[in-house]
């Protein structure tokens, strides 16, 4: 079994000559498994209570012809083979699950990769329940079907309500991605509002405006924006090379908010406070941003937006250093089987 692992060094240290000598290195993926082990001291402990206890009691019988008489066909030398065995066995088991691996060589894999970035809208509007279990589930559950369709592509998250923030970088680890987007939760931002522009911008600033790659800024948004130039900025992004693909999400029905402790959100005057999503806005955003536009409702979604992805530019990144590890732990186990095997024919007895 093999097993993968990236190799966290800084990137002046990162490509490999292929001159290069590989040390063989050793390790254990779970060693703390190997404390399994101390129960080998006490199989052995109980065993030297038992033989001291055995002798004992021989001694005790008084007379060496009827001690001699009692053990005919016990075999001293089978017992502690039989127990050698079974020592043994435990021994590779414990080894085993803490699986004993090797590295055997170091593959650094080129890599290219289109630059996408995705902007959640995380503002109050988006626990209406108008989707199902609220706008922002569906938004996350969107966003976690289409990442797992943008493997080895660059994406990084921004956060937005009433303002901005990035919170994960362009980067191919899909996995801090999938993590951050389940973690969100509209208490991430105070300044409240949906203010899709600021996002817009921001995005504008984290793509490396050097790289050749093609870069599409994917929103994800009930639509209710409270800004007015929110096309103009998506028009300025457009003549930086930047698509922006939107995603609504929600009814245009009015909603009411339910509150985390219960009950609805309310204004001053103690109105319902009620959200209409804005899919006409996002449909217009897409339009001046040279993207499409979609809906987390929409079968065939999240492919559909993969392939605009897909079919953007790529461009080389770093080649990344792996470690490739081999397992050994099946071949220790099954040598731990045959011993156990031996231990259960093994008699005690001599012979006859």
């Amino acid at each position: 079994m093999k097993v993968y692992q990236v190799d966290n060094q800084p990137s002046s240290s990162i490509f490999i000559s292929p001159y290069q000598p590989l040390s063989i290195m050793f390790r254990f993926e779970n060693p703390v498994l190997l404390n399994l082990l101390w129960a080998l001291a006490l199989q052995g402990l109980l065993l030297w209570f038992y033989w001291n206890w055995r002798k004992r009691t021989l001694r005790q019988l008084g007379s060496p012809a009827l001690a001699q008489r009692l053990m005919v066909g016990f075999s001293q030398k089978r017992f502690w083979l039989k127990n050698a065995l079974f020592a043994a066995a435990i021994a590779l088991v414990a080894i085993a699950i803490a699986n004993p691996q090797q590295s055997v060589r170091r593959t650094p894999e080129a890599q290219s990769s289109a630059d996408v970035l995705i902007a959640l809208d995380i503002s109050q509007s988006m626990v209406a329940q108008d989707a199902k279990p609220s706008r922002l589930e569906s938004a996350k559950r969107f966003i976690q079907q289409l990442a797992e369709l943008l493997e080895g592509e660059r994406v990084g998250l921004i956060f937005f309500a009433g303002e901005a923030y990035a919170q994960m970088p362009l980067s191919t680890d899909i996995g801090s991605l999938m993590m951050f987007v389940r973690n969100a939760n509209t208490d991430f931002i105070t300044d409240q509002g949906t203010d899709i522009v600021s996002a817009i911008e921001l995005a504008t600033r984290l793509f490396d405006s050097g790289s050749e790659a093609g870069k599409a800024l994917i929103i994800v948004s009930d639509g209710e924006h409270h800004e007015a130039d929110v096309q103009i900025q998506a028009r300025k992004a457009r003549a930086e090379g930047i698509v922006i693909h939107t995603v609504s999400v929600g009814a245009s029905s009015n909603a009411t908010l339910p509150l985390a402790g219960g009950g609805l959100k309310r204004d001053f005057n103690g109105q319902v406070v009620r959200s209409s999503a804005n899919p006409i806005l996002l449909r217009d955003l897409a339009k001046a941003g040279g993207g499409i536009t979609l809906n987390t409702d929409d079968g065939g979604a999240v492919k559909t937006l993969a392939r605009e992805v897909g079919n953007l530019q790529k461009s080389a990144v770093e080649a990344r250093a792996y470690t490739e590890y081999v397992s050994y732990f099946h071949w220790l186990a099954l040598i731990a089987l045959l011993l156990l095997s031996l231990e259960q024919m093994l008699r005690w007895q001599k012979n006859k």
